[in-house]
Formats: structure tokens, sequence, C-alpha cells
């Protein structure tokens, strides 16, 4: 049977030739609902959600136009890049969409960077300014800086008349991958890639515009800017971030006091939630369901999820390159282990692994592929054109990720290509040796590498956070390997951790295993 994506091309409906990614977000809702609340600021959950910082959608128009004009008054140009390395704040989003608003190029980043980090990507993007937060350093170079008074000032010009005519392909913003393997890679976004996220509006959360949208990201991961700020404004709904003090208990009282509906987070958070809340301490009857991306949702947490709130987790998959295309929602099916089916629109296959441009039959793994005239892709990696060249295939884009499709066009992530680890001759992908382990009764957590044990010699080896209270034995989880994976799959090595490294956002960096602390 062939692929299930089989037809050739985006199918859904392509933006119009002139976009504006913040005009699309702000524009045709401040001038409907110019007094509907858009986004809330929580900093101290002690406090009513009615005292947190509010913003309408007419006031968020207002100062993102505002900040447009300071920015082009300052002589910046289109195409120019901006870097913001602030935390969760009001400014940072401000700071975001005035910049997208004059046609200039915002590069969010992490407000954890190390000041070496922070002045690579500097460098790296050639912006011609920073904005920071108080207390933070970096050696700009030619760069202009932007702390708190100057940011202010941007927005005491009168606002810009209108948001700037762009066309959907001009560059929008520049986001720079997590870097767990090498030096972190530019990731070149046009304008388009927020109209290219409307085929998630169905087929993963449901969005509507009476929703509430709680996300416990950091702004420089486009799971948050996307999910967290760009598809809840528009669809005119309403989001709540927190900057204030980190503490697992804030979720579930914030999910309370905002009436949140929707709840997005990665896995490890919702198991977080699970094992140090008592969730029948809380009212959570506005939550809707939960939405988790960035690493894989197992089973047994899904299960756990639903048994504890009597609510569903659906579950999506992408890249810096695509954001998510991949999703389960409500208008369909769960299946335990699976991301789900492309969403409605998305042109995606698996290709061969070495050669080829013909999608594979259902059930047999490949490189999973995006149609290259999928509006949500990217323009390209900044300033490396050899890495381009690298992931297009004739008509398609690979993002290094093994998957197969079933017959009934569920995916079944198979690892990335470059974790594969080979015994004894086989191809064996760490996330099939991880996802049966995973569902031994002792087991938190679980990573699964190749380990070297002598020169020339590697093994599999899977490293284990156990469950609270178990007593870690090694002989129970061998056997149950056996039961549960081909002899060449299993692990030779069970090694026990109290935790598994991850990067910021919350993925498990399988080539720290085996490094000392």
């Amino acid at each position: 049977m062939p692929s299930p994506s089989i037809a050739r091309g985006f199918s859904g409906e392509l933006p119009p030739a002139r976009f504006n990614m913040a005009r699309y977000c702000l524009e045709r809702q401040a001038a409907g609902t110019p007094d509907k609340t858009a986004l809330i600021v929580v900093s101290d959950i002690a406090r009513p959600v009615s005292e947190a910082e509010c913003w309408t959608y007419g006031a968020l128009d207002d100062a993102v136009r505002r900040i447009a004009a300071g920015l082009l008054a300052e002589g910046f140009e289109a195409g120019d890049r901006i870097m913001i390395r602030m935390p969760n704040t009001s400014e940072y989003a401000l700071l975001f969409f005035g910049a997208l608003a004059a046609g200039l190029v915002p590069l969010p980043s992490s407000s954890q960077l190390t000041a070496h980090e922070a002045e690579f990507l500097l460098s790296d993007s050639g912006a011609k300014a920073v904005a920071i937060a108080k207390d933070m350093v970096v050696d700009a170079g030619g760069a202009r800086i932007f702390d708190e008074t100057a940011i202010h000032a941007l927005r005491e010009h009168e606002p810009l008349p209108d948001y700037v005519d762009t066309a959907a392909n001009d560059p929008a913003f520049l986001v720079y991958t997590s870097g767990t393997s090498g030096r972190p890679k530019g990731v070149l976004h046009a304008h388009r890639s927020a109209w290219g996220r409307r085929p998630m509006y169905r087929g993963w959360y449901g969005i509507r515009a009476d929703d509430v949208m709680l996300h416990a990201g950091a702004f420089n991961w486009t799971y948050t800017l996307g999910v967290g700020l760009t598809d809840p404004w528009a669809n005119r709904a309403t989001t709540v971030l927190y900057n204030g003090p980190k503490d697992v208990q804030v979720w579930p009282r914030l999910m309370e006091a905002a009436g949140a509906t929707l709840f997005a987070a990665v896995p490890t958070l919702y198991r977080q939630i699970l094992k140090y809340c008592d969730l029948a301490e809380h009212d959570m009857s506005t939550l809707r369901h939960g939405l988790t991306a960035g690493e894989a949702l197992s089973p047994a947490l899904l299960a756990h999820w639903q048994e504890a709130t009597g609510r569903n987790l659906y579950e999506a998959l992408g890249m810096s390159e695509c954001s998510t295309y991949v999703s389960t929602g409500p208008d369909m099916e769960i299946r335990p282990g699976s991301p789900g089916k492309p969403q409605p629109g998305r042109c995606v296959a698996a290709l061969p692994v070495e050669r080829g441009t013909e999608p594979l039959p259902a059930g047999e793994t490949g490189l999973l592929a995006v149609h290259r005239s999928d509006p949500g892709l990217m323009l390209g990696y900044w300033r490396r054109p050899g890495d381009e060249e690298a992931v297009y295939r004739g008509e398609w884009f690979i993002g290094g990720d093994l998957a197969a499709f079933d017959e009934d066009g569920y995916l079944w992530y198979r690892g990335r290509a470059d974790d594969v680890m080979n015994a004894m001759g086989y191809r064996v992908s760490p996330q099939e040796v991880e996802a049966a382990l995973a569902e031994h009764p002792d087991i938190a957590e679980v990573a699964v590498t190749e380990l070297s044990v002598r020169e020339d010699v590697k093994v599999i080896a899977a490293y284990i956070v156990p469950r609270e209270g178990a007593a870690p034995d090694k002989a129970s989880i061998e056997a149950y390997a056996k039961e549960n994976l081909a002899a060449y799959k299993c692990p030779r090595e069970i090694l026990f951790v109290e935790k598994l490294p991850r990067t910021a956002n919350g993925k498990v960096m399988r080539r720290a295993l085996h490094q000392p602390d």
C-alpha cells in the first residue's frame, strides 16, 4: 500500500501574496474586538489574576505599531535583524511583533544563555541591535543595545499608520536550533509561516475565539511563539503567560485561577505536575485538553494524565524548520505511542533513507519529509547554503527524522537518522527501545544510546530514572526487554541515574548521557 500522503503538494489554502505576520495576528482583531483581553502576564500567583498585567487587542495593536514606528525612526531598514534576549515579559512580545510590523527580522533568544552563547548568536546573525533585560550583560560589538529605558522610549512614538507592506515570502524572524550537536544553526522563516500554521487550528488544538491558552514555555522556542502567541491571537483567543519563580505547583493553580481552556507544555512538565501536585485540590473544569510537543509522549504518561484529570493530551511532532505538522486532535482517535497524522492540507511522506523521492509504502521506515510547497516551511538556513543542499531532495524537505506510516495514516516515530544505533549489523532506533522499556512498571524515564565499552566496540545502553519508591533491578529490566524486543535491540548495559540530561527546551541530549556531569 502506498504512503498515506500521496498528494504532491500542500493542498490547503495558500497565503495572499502580500502578507505581514503581525498584521495577521493583530489588525483585524483590534478593529473588531478592541476591548477583548489578548494577553495576561502573571508574575505573582499569590495575587488574583484580575490584578495581573493585562493587554487588550486594541492596546496591543497600538503598542506594536508604536514600537514599529520607533524602530524605523531609529534608522533600521527592512531585513535588519534585532536580537531579543529577555525573559517572558510583555516587552518581549511587543518587540517581536513590533519588529515584524516594521518589516524587520527579530531573533528571539533565551534569557538563560551565557554571555558567550549570546555573543555567538549576535555575531552569526549580524544583528544590528540587541534588546536586553535589566542586569543582563552581552558584548554587543557594533550592535546597538536596547535596555528597558530605550524600549520604553520606542513606545513613546506616534503609532505607525499601517503595518509595513511585506510579501508573504519576505524574511520575518530568525530562530536558532538548540545546538545539541555543534554550533547553533539559524533557521530563517518568512511571514507566510504564520499562515502555514493554520492546519494546526483544527488538526491539533481545535482552537476557538473563547479559548484561554496557558503556555508553560519560553519565547525563544517556536513552540511558545507559535502556540502561545501567534495562534491564539490569530484566532482572537486569550493568552496567559507566567514569568514568576519556577515552581511546578504554579501550573494547576494558574489553570484554575485563569480559567484556562488549553494548556501547552512538554511531557516532562506534565509528568512533574502529576508527581508533585495534588490535582484534586484544584478546579480544572474549564480545561478542555492539554497540548504537548518537544519530546515523545509516552503511552503511560498519557494514560496517567487521562486518569487523573479526565482530559486528553494531544501530541504534535514538528521541527524548527516547519513547526508542528503531524498531530492528534479533538476530531480524531488517539493511538498511544503515535503523535498522530499529517494535519489537513499537509503533504508529508516517508522517503527511502539513502536516495529516492517516491514515498515508501505503509509500514516501511524512512526519512520523514515535508513537501517544499508547505507555507510553514523555512526560507532557509542562515548563511549555510551547504546545509540546505543536504536537506532538500527534489520536491521534499528532509529534517532527519525517521518514521513510518501505518495503513490508517498514523505516524510512528523511529528517532533521528543521526541517532540510529548499529547493533550486530542491524539499524536500531533508540526511540523504539525507549518506547518498549518505558512500559516497565519501575521505570519513570528512560533514554537509550550507544555506549563505547572498549575501542571499536559499542553496545546499546539504557539510562533509567526509576519510579519513586521502586528498587532498581537490572535483572527485571533485562528480562522485560527480552520479552518485548528482538535480541539485537536489547540493551547490553543498564545504568540507573537520578535524571536525564536535557536541553533548555526539555529534549533529552543522548550524546550527553555517557559524559560525566
